[in-house]
């Protein structure tokens, strides 16, 4: 008997899923292991230029033209200890700098739906293999660009942004052929943790590398992984179970079976009904504004512990990482409990949504605002925004997946849909923050983290009154209606 329309319930496919297959050892374990460390190195290779740009630049070019405030007293500095000089050093204006750590998103911000749309039609395994390949190589090819030239960088730059910007896309499309309804948050949670782990290792590794070594080798080493990880990417994976050489057959008709009626056989991409559907633009709104704070906490929050707090966070390379372990540990835990809650809790899948992206937005929105109001205490400062980055973990099982329950067949381009508008406050962000802090004052600051969290409560109702967990009319063939 069909459920009514109305019904906000979610029977669990248990009936028409053959038996338990154990995840130990699985081709889909085994991809979300692999996906995982591909996105290790894609946000390590982000990354890793903010970190190596402090020794490329020589120090009387990259002096802050801040006014630093006068209200808490100043820390005193740790020794300095003898560090290796011998990198090359350019004279880069903090005009250009900006210009170059931007034109990343540049090329990011383009290629998210054409990577979708790609996905869809060659499927994400050569796409995102590729997308990693190509950041890899430009990555190596950085210290030449550097010397040739400062376009020459930004173009580089922008290349890599270009090759990133498939990854999240392509590999939505690849779970949307692998992972059943009822591992999707245990399974994307494991893939796309891993750029918060590559951010933890990189930050400090990039630093120590600098330090004792040379700022060309941060590029030559991300880069040279990155190009290994490609091989094993290649030979390992495919792009559905059908196709896969060496998956068990119990294990393909699991995950055959569980997505059963829930995926499109039309060749053509419904784009009118795609774009008028509410819970895709309940995901748009969840995903950039997320995404405001997020950038807030990443690019502003140690500028406000260094000009107003008087603190540098960055000279302290476990501190600059321990926010993003927390949000790495919260990623795999609340995948966990996710799909706990929905298998054997028989929570609805928009229930569990919805609730995850209420405590991943308003969390972070509230210790956003908090950090406003912690006096001179930099130790505070670094719990809140530990708190608040580590809370915005509990999005991925929220509005971050949710793609994949209403449009399986479409997901990646759905997300190079939400990620094209989510890349905005990357770009925007930060420089309306500059622009409402040129005098440094703690009521400048508080005016910034309050737009910040207005914008993620905002996005967090709004997600919470129009989003779907069902698979949407459109995104099937033929009029049903789907529960995941």
């Amino acid at each position: 008997m069909e459920p009514e329309e109305g019904e906000d319930r979610t029977p669990l496919l248990k009936e028409s899923q053959p038996g338990t297959v154990p995840a130990c050892c699985s081709a889909r374990y085994n991809l979300a292991l692999l996906a995982c460390f591909g996105f290790f190195l894609l946000y390590a290779l982000r990354v890793n230029l903010s970190v190596a740009l402090v020794d490329m630049v020589e120090p009387n070019t990259s002096l802050a033209k801040n006014v630093t405030s006068n209200v808490c007293p100043e820390h005193s500095s740790t020794i300095n200890v003898p560090r290796n000089t011998t990198g090359e050093k350019y004279s880069w204006d903090a005009d250009t700098q900006g210009w170059i750590l931007g034109s990343f998103f540049y090329g990011y911000i383009i290629t998210q739906i054409p990577g979708g749309y790609l996905a869809s039609r060659i499927g994400g395994k050569l796409l995102l293999g590729f997308g990693i390949f190509g950041t890899s190589v430009f990555t190596l090819l950085t210290p030449l660009a550097a010397n040739l030239g400062v376009g020459y960088l930004i173009a580089v730059r922008a290349l890599e942004g270009l090759g990133e910007g498939v990854t999240f896309p392509a590999m939505h499309s690849m779970w949307s052929s692998w992972a059943p309804p009822l591992e999707r948050s245990k399974l994307l949670s494991i893939s796309y943790a891993g750029a918060q782990l590559g951010t933890v290792v990189s930050l400090p590794l990039s630093g120590l590398i600098c330090y004792y070594m040379n700022w060309v080798y941060v590029f030559y080493i991300f880069g040279a992984l990155g190009v290994l990880w490609w091989f094993f990417w290649m030979c390992l994976v495919s792009d559905t179970p059908e196709t896969h050489r060496s998956i068990s057959h119990a294990e393909r008709e699991y995950i055959l079976s569980s997505l059963k009626d829930q995926l499109s056989t039309q060749k053509s991409v419904p784009w009118r009904p795609m774009l008028k559907s509410l819970p895709l633009w309940a995901i748009v709104v969840a995903h950039f504004s997320y995404n405001w704070t997020f950038y807030t906490l990443l690019t502003l929050l140690p500028t406000y512990m260094k000009e107003i707090l008087r603190f540098d966070a960055q000279e302290n390379g476990f501190l600059s990482a321990l926010p993003y372990f927390g949000c790495w540990l919260c990623i795999i835990l609340s995948g966990q409990i996710a799909d706990y809650l929905r298998e054997k809790q028989n929570f609805s899948t928009v229930c569990v949504r919805k609730c995850f992206t209420l405590i991943g937005m308003i969390g972070p929105a509230l210790f956003l605002v908090a950090a406003g109001f912690i006096g001179c205490n930099y130790a505070l400062a670094v719990a809140f925004v530990t708190i608040s980055t580590t809370l915005g973990g509990f999005c991925t099982s929220g509005y971050s997946i949710n793609h994949l329950d209403i449009a399986p067949s479409y997901a990646g381009i759905l997300l190079g849909i939400t990620n094209s508008f989510a890349t905005i406050p990357g770009m925007v962000g930060p420089v309306i923050a500059k622009n409402l802090t040129h005098n440094n004052t703690v009521g400048e600051w508080q005016t910034v983290f309050y737009i910040a969290a207005s914008i993620n409560l905002f996005g967090a109702i709004f997600f919470a009154l129009f989003a779907s967990g069902e698979v949407q009319d459109w995104a099937v063939s033929g009029y049903r209606l789907h529960r995941n």
